[in-house]
């Protein structure tokens, strides 16, 4: 009897943490309203395996936040991502910039390509780019050439970046939207990528709001005056 409780006991909050997992990789960060918002890029992916939304706020204007958005990328100033994760599951890139570098920034440009990961490999492109308030990104090739070429699997993915001004600083909301085939891999999806979002989208969007808000805190050095 009291092995059966216990084995009930684990199940049961086996289950809870899965589900929790599967609330928090959707929607933390994100209100009702803005979830139940359509957003520029909805039409890209119809139908999708799963959609994920998430938001900080940010203390400062949008303009001062979409600079670091034009960085972003695979050997450029990566993904804003805990440090702990990059390491884990990015050793091959560089650490994400914790400042504006000067040759990353760029005027994003639709049809341009943001990689993400090494040349030939996978990459985003900007599908729009409406400077300072709305980045979407399109990518189908975010699963190894073989598994797609042999397999007959697939990815249809879309993040959009919407940067909408408050009163005291921005609100940035990234949705995500993907497509999946065939069943093995939506399943794959839904039981680790959407768990691993509340990690990831979420961990990028604080990370920004982190690096903006200590860089515009940062006072700047007064110049040096020679008596």
């Amino acid at each position: 009897m009291r092995n059966g409780r216990t084995l009930a006991a684990v199940g049961l909050g086996t289950a809870a943490a899965v589900a929790v997992g599967q609330y928090l990789g959707r929607v933390a960060g994100s209100t009702r309203a803005e979830r139940r918002t359509a957003l520029p890029g909805d039409d890209l992916v119809r139908h999708p395996t799963v959609a994920t939304d998430h938001a900080v706020d940010i203390a400062a204007a949008p303009e001062d936040v979409w600079p670091w958005l034009t960085q972003m990328g695979w050997h450029r100033a990566g993904w804003y991502t805990p440090r702990w994760v990059d390491r884990l599951l990015f050793p091959a890139n560089l650490p994400s910039a914790d400042r504006l570098v000067g040759e990353l920034l760029r005027d994003l440009t639709p049809g341009d390509e943001i990689p993400d990961g090494p040349p030939g490999t996978a990459h985003f492109v900007i599908v729009r780019a409406d400077a300072p308030h709305l980045l979407v990104l399109r990518s189908t090739t975010h699963l190894p050439t073989a598994w797609r070429d042999r397999l007959g699997a697939g990815i249809d993915w879309t993040w959009t970046f919407v940067l909408t001004p408050r009163p005291d600083g921005s609100r940035l909301h990234l949705r995500v939207r993907g497509r999946t085939s065939p069943w093995w891999l939506t399943a794959a999806y839904v039981a680790a990528l959407v768990p691993a979002d509340y990690v990831m989208a979420l961990g990028m969007l604080r990370g920004i709001e982190r690096r903006v808000v200590s860089t515009r805190r940062t006072p700047t050095a007064e110049p040096v005056t020679t008596p």
